[in-house]
């Protein structure tokens, strides 16, 4: 008998651990397919804002940012990007922070939802996030969403269209208002089965472990 586990993941384009988070969840996944082949994991995305405030037409770099924005010393800002880069080198996930133009992600967020509808949300997450990290693309220039969608599949009128579509607007909002409901603080934010939670970018194992647990708690209680 074929069984589905339910995954909800609040996440960030700017957010570095949900680039690192989704990659480790997808080895997590593969490695607990590989030992239950029967089950499938349905993954459903949802926005979170980490810096909301960003204006749209901010100009600047990720360090300008956390050190204008955070007050962090610029040292301790180039140290933790430093270990985050060697972090991703060994998920096979690149850092160019020195390229990273820090950016709104509401008008990003806008168009995961409708690739969403389209069946292309993963498609185009990992492509948005390779673009923000790796390649110094701006999220909040509607041009560059418009051809980051296309070359996720999405037709480039309906990804122009969205940005300024106020129904997708609101379906932000309320994946940002769910996850205050759920106490979410930061992300990503993995909700198993809608009531199993685990926080952060943990390992690939964890998760593979995590998706088992919930497995066999719903055997046991089917037993019962």
């Amino acid at each position: 008998m074929s069984a589905t586990i339910r995954v909800d993941i609040w996440s960030d384009i700017a957010c570095p651990w949900c680039y690192l988070g989704k990659h480790r969840f997808e080895a997590g996944v593969a490695a607990f397919r590989e030992s239950r082949p029967d089950v499938q994991v349905e993954v459903e995305g949802h926005s979170f804002e980490l810096a909301p405030d960003t204006p749209l037409d901010f100009a600047g770099s990720e360090v300008d940012f956390l050190v204008k924005h955070k007050g962090m010393p610029a040292s301790q800002v180039e140290q933790m990007l430093g270990q985050m880069t060697q972090l991703g080198e060994a998920e096979g996930v690149t850092f160019a922070f020195d390229r990273v133009r820090h950016a709104n992600t509401a008008r990003a967020h806008r168009i995961l939802h409708l690739a969403k509808e389209h069946g292309a949300q993963t498609a185009l997450q990992e492509r948005l996030f390779r673009a923000y990290f790796s390649e110094g693309e701006d999220m909040s220039d509607p041009e560059t969403l418009v051809r980051l969608g296309a070359e996720a599949g999405l037709d480039p009128h309906a990804v122009r269209a969205a940005l300024d579509d106020e129904a997708y607007g609101a379906a932000v909002e309320r994946d940002i208002d769910r996850a205050r409901m759920l106490g979410v603080s930061g992300v990503p934010f993995f909700l198993i089965d809608q009531k199993y939670a685990v926080s952060g970018a943990q390992s690939a194992e964890a998760f593979a472990e995590a998706l088992e647990q919930v497995l066999g708690l719903r055997e046991g209680a089917s037993n019962h």
